[in-house]
């Protein structure tokens, strides 16, 4: 047994100083991606704490060693623009609504299509993976003259209900996928003891389905949230969200960091917030089937 220890190599013991070093330098290589991916948004957020003569005479950097010339009087006279505000609540309007139908509707026929037979329940799935490839510009004219003589073009139900159309493909065939790894004497156990279709898809499927369901509900959300193309042509004045408000601003002020960066902060911290808050569930979902 000496003789086997005398031999082994020093680098691969546990602790050894090859094992320290390589650990130090991923952490180091992590570190530094780390500052490049966050530097920008440091900078935004400086930006949006300075007034505009500031940011015309300087960079943003500069505060680091100035910190005098960082105060909320950008995002007091922010959240005092009406147009501002009135974005942000139509924006909440069209992402709170969208995510909570996509979600609710995708877990429904997720299940119908991993448990229930059904006439013709393999090929309406095919079709719905089908439509996977479809690229949004396709559906924009027709959709929009179609909105036009029902008359929700311009209209907040009209925004959503696009995104509700566009989200549902990718959504049925993430959680049908989820739920059809369940095990089957799970969901026959529950049939013996007298439960429902219903209460096993309330009390069993979406408890299970937690994780799959936060992914999803995440990925909607930041995707309607940070949506520009489908507001740009189906919303007017009155519906529009924070983004095509904020390109509006571009469009007729120019460079005017002073509503800019604190409005472009404010429509990122929202989802920042929200993946925070569902990181956990996330986390399990993209991990979920790596490990038996």
């Amino acid at each position: 047994m000496s003789a086997t220890a005398s031999t082994r190599p020093t680098g691969t013991r546990r602790g050894g100083p090859g094992r320290w070093l390589g650990n130090g330098l991923v952490q180091a290589f992590l570190i530094v991606v780390g500052l490049i991916w966050i530097t920008p948004l440091a900078g935004l957020l400086l930006s949006s704490l300075r007034s505009a003569r500031d940011n015309a005479g300087s960079g943003w950097w500069t505060t680091l060693t100035s910190p005098g010339q960082l105060s909320f009087d950008n995002y007091t006279a922010l959240l005092g623009n009406a147009g501002i505000t009135k974005a942000l609540w139509n924006t909440v309007l069209i992402s709170v609504p969208t995510t909570v139908l996509v979600v609710v509707l995708a877990a429904l026929a997720g299940y119908a299509f991993a448990w229930l037979e059904f006439p013709g329940r393999d090929w309406i799935f095919l079709l719905v993976v089908a439509l996977l490839v479809v690229p949004v510009q396709v559906g924009l004219l027709p959709v929009a003259k179609l909105f036009g003589e029902l008359g929700l073009f311009g209209t907040i139900p009209g925004v959503v209900l696009f995104h509700v159309a566009y989200g549902l493909p990718f959504a049925v065939f993430l959680l049908r996928n989820y739920f059809a790894e369940i095990p089957r004497e799970m969901l026959e156990a529950a049939r013996m003891d007298g439960g429902g279709e219903w209460r096993i898809f309330t009390r069993l499927v979406l408890p299970v389905g937690r994780p799959a369901i936060a992914s999803l509900a995440i990925f909607q959300f930041l995707w309607v949230w940070n949506d520009m193309l489908v507001a740009l042509l189906f919303a007017d004045s009155s519906s529009q969200p924070l983004t095509v408000e904020l390109q509006s601003q571009v469009r007729q002020f120019g460079s005017n960091i002073d509503v800019l960066a604190p409005g472009a902060f404010l429509s990122l911290i929202v989802p920042v917030v929200v993946f925070f808050a569902f990181q956990r569930h996330f986390v399990q979902g993209v991990m979920a089937g790596s490990v038996k």
